[in-house]
């Protein structure tokens, strides 16, 4: 692993001499990336997605890759298949170390005429799974008297775009969720990390829901214009665990956007709602603006 990536290792072999680690949504994109990553510092690995073939997949990987470990499926929305990871998860590696709550889907377009139905099921999954990732996984590291919680969230729930709001709304609440945690775990010897990349190359649109095609054409235009990918994501997420990092933001958008709404909220909004009316992103994308699709 490149750019300090022994140093990176010394630091989390020391802190986690056990090196065990369960992912949700492991059978792909970022999840994917991280376990391979995890397991060629030798990890144990515990793999977790709702499609068991790609869970599989991503073992194989592990295994490939100089890590060993187990796949398992589960939907991170039923709060019994994720406590039941926990309890596979010690069992099969007596503890934890890390867990990390990736698991995450996507819902887009105007926020009224998005259907309550997907807002439930966005809600349930990116917001509730990691509810449900970190109540199972506290009480193993407070029993253990150490841990690390990784929370996969979005420069999304920092910027609040528009035609984004279930998705905005999750991610936004994970963030919050991960710095209530940072403080209440501090005295246990438990950290927390919270990602929030901008848009870099995945499969988060394969199971995408969206009220009008011009949506979806303009997150998929988004994909593509991303120089990111998932390694160079799950590579920083590292680093910064072995530096205890509460925050990570990848790209230098969602730096700059992170940044001027902390400083400027107000003239931030104002400049964002401007660039919205007037199409400004959609002429950026190729796409056709708002108002002419919703005349069609």
């Amino acid at each position: 692993m490149q750019n300090g990536g022994g140093c990176m290792e010394k630091v989390l072999n020391k802190r986690f001499p056990n090196k065990r680690v369960v992912i949700t949504g492991a059978g792909s994109g970022l999840g994917r990336a991280l376990a391979v990553d995890f397991a060629r510092l030798g990890w144990s690995v515990g793999v977790n997605d709702i499609d068991p073939a790609r869970a599989e997949e991503t073992l194989g990987l592990v295994e490939k890759n100089g890590g060993r470990g187990f796949a398992m499926k589960g939907d991170v929305a039923k709060w019994a298949d994720v406590s039941g990871l926990a309890e596979e998860t010690v069992a099969r590696f007596k503890g934890a170390d890390i867990v990390v709550n990736n698991a995450g889907i996507v819902a887009v377009g105007t926020m009224e005429k998005i259907p309550i139905e997907d807002w439930q099921w966005i809600m349930d999954i990116n917001l509730m799974g990691v509810i449900h990732g970190c109540k199972a996984f506290i009480p193993v590291f407070k029993e253990q008297g150490a841990g690390h919680i990784i929370n996969i969230a979005s420069s999304a729930g920092i910027a609040s775009l528009p035609e984004m709001s279930p998705y905005n709304v999750t991610k936004a609440g994970v963030i919050s969720l991960s710095e209530t945690l940072r403080q209440e775990l501090a005295g246990h010897h438990i950290g927390v990390t919270v990602a929030c990349p901008t848009f870099f190359k995945t499969n988060l649109m394969d199971q995408c829901r969206y009220t009008d095609p011009r949506q979806l054409d303009m997150a998929n235009a988004f994909f593509e214009k991303s120089l990111c990918n998932a390694e160079k994501v799950s590579r920083h997420i590292l680093r910064s665990v072995a530096k205890k990092r509460l925050y990570v933001i990848t790209q230098t958008d969602g730096r700059l956007l992170w940044k001027v709404k902390r400083y400027m909220p107000e003239k931030f909004y104002k400049f964002m709602g401007f660039f919205y009316r007037k199409g400004y992103a959609d002429k950026y994308l190729g796409v056709e603006p708002a108002h002419q699709a919703l005349d069609n």
